[in-house]
């Protein structure tokens, strides 16, 4: 299994140098990946009562400036969108943004997919909330088109290119797309056009192990092979000890789990952040875990 690492934007803040600083000690611990999170907006919460996500107070690199500035300071350490929201950009713009990312990366980048929930951001960007679902599998179609393709001729329900393509383009010809979601619509795609998912939801125990098996099931049904879709579940370390996350490393690689991406922040469902808010807390913890596991990857 690969090892990522979530950036904590949220406490470390978004600073060049902090973001570099952070990067190297990743890689140098031995960590394979960096992920972040996706937002273009956030709302003024002072204007709704109630709301208690994504405000404008919360920071949010974009992922493509981030991860191409990052690529430069780093030698080894791969990025991963955990996720994009896809339908609520134009589609061949994220191509060719995923594309230039992965000339400049030495094909580092993973391309983390999801539909979103925030309406809101929708609305400022001129997409529709509605549909975004049943959108972005046409999205993903027209991507791998573009990536493949010096010259793409597509109709579709919502994209229309005639004979035009993007340069550069991923030197394997595709970007690796990986869904986030746990609908059962997002499990159909992933079997259909995925090369991996990124569930976030699931527990390490049976309840993993049923949906896993389903996703199986319906790749081996859509005429692929399993054994080829990546498997990227989120950790956590605010609870538990080292030997506690060294048997949910063992659980997840005996499930088939590809990537493991430690969350230093996330605290919902059965993950819990960690109590320092500070670089060196960040860093700290870092090591701490890499040391748990490092072995049963």
């Amino acid at each position: 299994m690969q090892l990522g690492a979530l950036l904590p934007l949220g406490d470390i803040g978004g600073d060049p140098r902090v973001m570099r600083d952070y990067a190297l000690a990743a890689e140098e611990i031995g960590y394979d990946f960096l992920e972040t999170a996706d937002h273009v907006l956030g709302v003024n919460a002072a204007s709704r009562p109630g709301w208690d996500r994504n405000t404008n107070d919360d920071l949010f690199h974009d992922p493509f400036v981030l991860f191409g500035y990052l690529a430069g300071v780093t030698t080894k350490l791969g990025f991963s969108t955990g996720v994009l929201i896809l339908p609520q950009r134009q589609t061949a713009l994220v191509a060719k943004q995923a594309a230039c990312l992965d000339a400049l990366c030495g094909g580092r980048f993973r391309l983390g997919i999801g539909v979103g929930w925030n309406e809101v951001e929708f609305t400022a960007l001129n997409e529709n909330f509605h549909n975004r679902g049943r959108r972005s599998e046409e999205q993903v179609q027209v991507m791998q088109a573009l990536w493949a393709e010096p010259h793409v001729s597509f109709k579709g329900r919502w994209h229309n290119i005639e004979d035009a393509g993007i340069n550069p383009r991923p030197a394997g010809g595709r970007v690796p797309v990986w869904f986030g979601g746990h609908h059962e619509r997002t499990l159909e795609r992933i079997a259909k056009i995925g090369d991996g998912w990124m569930p976030n939801a699931y527990p390490p125990d049976q309840s993993a192990l049923d949906v896993l098996g389903k996703v199986r099931a319906l790749t081996e049904a859509a005429g692929r092979d399993p054994a080829k879709i990546g498997i990227e579940v989120w950790v956590a370390m605010g609870s538990g000890s080292e030997a506690d996350w060294a048997a949910e490393a063992r659980f997840w690689k005996a499930a088939g789990a590809s990537h493991l991406c430690l969350t230093t922040t996330f605290n919902r469902r059965h993950h819990h952040r960690i109590p320092g808010h500070t670089m060196e807390d960040h860093l700290a913890a870092l090591r701490r875990y890499h040391a748990a596991v490092a072995d049963k990857l």
